[in-house]
């Protein structure tokens, strides 16, 4: 029932994608995501190539399947990352905060699959020339930068827009949020708040436990005034944050001000005065279980969805 077009370009069971969370997104949780049938990814973030060198041979030891690489265009590192790719030969590449056109062809001819992540049509039509495999089109329910439309509105204006499958992102958490996102047009889905309370992530307990109390309303967005917003869990260092952008304070001061907090949330499980990125349904969140568990909860779900929604037919 769920092998899409996404199945097929990654080689993969279900159409089910990780996000590429950088310090969250380690080989141990790629690689049991990847094992459960869906698509793991370790995120690169800003790390130099040769730690992330020792993220993919971790990740190759531990799964036989296909695995990504999230590769963040605003890292210093950038260059040596693609070459690490190249030499690697890692299967999929998800690509955010700049354009891969520069290194498609070198992907290309090594046989990685590139997706870019985009949260505006323009920036899809653009990259959609570039000879991509598909696209992951996030919306602003996200956690970690965001754009400014929501899924519901970017998705199917995205899959209007571009002739390759497309990935759903941003307000995803279990079976109901893919069906939808296939009611929109997706061929797949990418979940990543929902994989930080998997047993695999590596992620300091007390993030974890800071995602299993938060309700609908306790994620917020700070970073607005800087271009360049991100979705957190309110905390100390959140509320201040917002209280210097009410302030006027000057983008640089405030990007200082966030320097190293995520690794300090997600490393040190500082939940007080580090960034703790979540998306909006953290508040769905209940319990920490086993990716393979997540994942194929996600599929029951949305079988017995689709199921009751045949029910509905004149």
């Amino acid at each position: 029932m769920f092998e899409t077009e996404v199945c097929k370009i990654l080689n993969i069971k279900y159409p089910i994608l990780q996000g590429g969370m950088a310090w969250v997104a380690t080989a141990e949780l790629a690689a049991a995501v990847s094992n459960a049938g869906g698509l793991g990814i370790i995120g690169a973030g800003n790390a130099p190539a040769e730690v992330v060198r020792s993220e993919i041979k971790k990740a190759k030891e531990l799964t036989e399947k296909p695995f990504g690489l999230n590769v963040y265009y605003m890292s210093p590192f950038v260059e040596e990352i693609i070459d690490l790719v190249v030499e690697e030969r890692v299967p999929v590449i998800t690509t955010g905060a700049g354009n891969p056109g520069k290194h498609i062809d070198k992907l290309k001819r090594v046989g990685t699959k590139v997706i870019p992540v985009v949260s505006s049509v323009a920036l899809a039509k653009r990259l959609n020339r570039l000879g991509v495999d598909a696209f992951i089109a996030e919306g602003m329910e996200c956690g970690g930068h965001i754009g400014e439309l929501t899924s519901m509105a970017l998705v199917p204006q995205i899959v209007d827009a571009v002739d390759v499958p497309v990935i759903a992102a941003g307000g995803i958490g279990d079976g109901r949020g893919m069906v939808a996102a296939f009611a929109l047009g997706a061929k797949g889905v990418q979940l990543g708040t929902r994989f930080v309370c998997a047993e695999e992530c590596k992620v300091h307990k007390n993030y974890k436990e800071a995602l299993l109390k938060a309700r609908d309303r306790d994620t917020v967005v700070t970073g607005s005034s800087t271009g360049h917003p991100v979705r957190v869990l309110k905390n100390k260092l959140a509320r201040k944050f917002l209280e210097m952008e009410k302030q006027g304070v000057p983008p640089e001061e405030l990007e200082k001000l966030g320097t190293g907090k995520l690794r300090d949330a997600v490393i040190e499980g500082d939940v007080v005065y580090g960034s703790l990125m979540a998306g909006q349904v953290a508040g769905m969140i209940s319990k920490i279980q086993p990716a393979r568990e997540i994942i194929e909860e996600i599929i029951s779900e949305a079988s017995m969805i689709i199921k009751k929604l045949s029910e509905y037919r004149r």
